[in-house]
């Protein structure tokens, strides 16, 4: 005769098996949805390296750009301020050069 604890245990095994038919069956049908979206939009199975290269020289031009556009930020600051610096200096320069002068 079998005890409580034989009984859950074979419980435990018959729904982690279960469990695992019904994740396999999951992913057979997600890979197959994801396939058929891919081909729909003419990427076949083939293609499938390529498109990924693809994606990846994407997403290296995009930070590209990203670190054009922080680095075109840098340097408008830098001439706002070196303009800015320039400006105060001239004028200190001409009042220097009205007061010794005049």
């Amino acid at each position: 005769m079998m005890d409580a604890d034989d009984i859950r245990a074979i419980v435990r095994e018959t729904l982690a098996e279960e469990r695992r038919i019904h994740n396999e069956a999951a992913d057979d049908v997600m890979l197959k949805t994801v396939s058929a979206i891919l081909t729909s939009f003419g990427i076949e199975e083939d293609d499938r390296k390529e498109f990924k290269k693809d994606l990846q020289h994407l997403r290296n031009w995009r930070l590209s750009v990203d670190q054009a556009q922080t680095i075109t930020f840098k340097a408008i600051v830098t001439c706002i301020v070196t303009g800015m610096i320039g400006a105060i200096w001239l004028g200190f320069k001409t009042v220097v050069t009205i007061k010794g002068g005049g």
